[in-house]
């Protein structure tokens, strides 16, 4: 029986090239770490939100050649898990006047 790292790192591969991305590298333990930061300081649904919103900006990013696939990675990730840890979801409730 697989341990669920390897199911996890298989799956990666799997869509990596089921998108023609196979040069692409992803660390799955960082992604997990975006996701749990999200989950716990947002709401739990925010944590395929945020990953998969992390993920597009990144994408975007390295796509118009603003940077490369792996500078744009960490830097989306980065700012997505600052702003999910400095959530504060009792003041995003509060209207600006």
């Amino acid at each position: 029986m697989k341990s669920q790292e390897e199911t996890l790192e298989e799956w990666c591969r799997s869509l990596l090239q089921a998108y023609e991305l196979e040069d692409v590298q992803i660390d799955v333990n960082t992604i997990l770490s975006l996701a749990g930061v999200a989950a716990h300081s947002v709401v739990r649904p925010a944590a395929p939100l945020t990953t998969f919103i992390a993920g597009f900006a990144a994408g975007l990013a390295a796509g118009s050649g603003q940077a490369t696939n792996a500078a744009a990675m960490t830097a989306a990730m980065d700012r997505a898990r600052t702003l999910a840890a400095d959530y504060d979801a009792e003041s995003a409730r509060t209207p600006v006047e």
